[in-house]
């Protein structure tokens, strides 16, 4: 199953969550909204281990490219092998699998709609680009 994944894609698109984060999260585009929306401060964020959690998010999202390499890596068809249908499924991925899991947490955090669909958009953005990433770059 992974004697065919191309190593180098996976990385790349692990590493491209931090980069919508970086845009994503920033003050000036969706982050004040998002640490109004999750409560949180800039003490709570001075106070953290910033290596453990940019480490641990890189495995995390290192592991979520798996699922989507298989997916992307079962299309043999030509005309399936671009950019936006990996996309397609990374969204789906995204909107079937991390949107339940995320809002079923958020509302048990009594977090609000805001904070899921921040949070939500991210994945989305983040999956479809690994998708794509993926599917292109076999």
């Amino acid at each position: 199953m992974f004697e065919n994944a191309n190593l180098l894609a996976h990385l790349v698109a692990a590493i491209s969550t931090f980069l919508v984060g970086f845009l994503w999260y920033n003050p000036k585009t969706l982050g004040t909204a998002w640490m109004n929306a999750a409560g949180m401060t800039e003490e709570k964020i001075e106070g953290a281990n910033m290596g453990l959690i940019f480490g641990l998010a890189f495995i995390f999202a290192l592991i979520a490219t798996i699922p989507i390499g298989f997916v992307t890596g079962l299309h043999t068809e030509a005309k399936d092998i671009n950019f936006l249908h990996g996309a397609f499924h990374g969204g789906l991925f995204a909107t079937l699998i991390g949107l339940p899991i995320l809002a079923t947490n958020a509302l048990f955090e009594r977090k609000g709609l805001v904070y899921i669909l921040i949070n939500y958009g991210y994945w989305l953005v983040c999956f479809g680009l690994m998708g794509g990433i993926l599917m292109i770059w076999r």
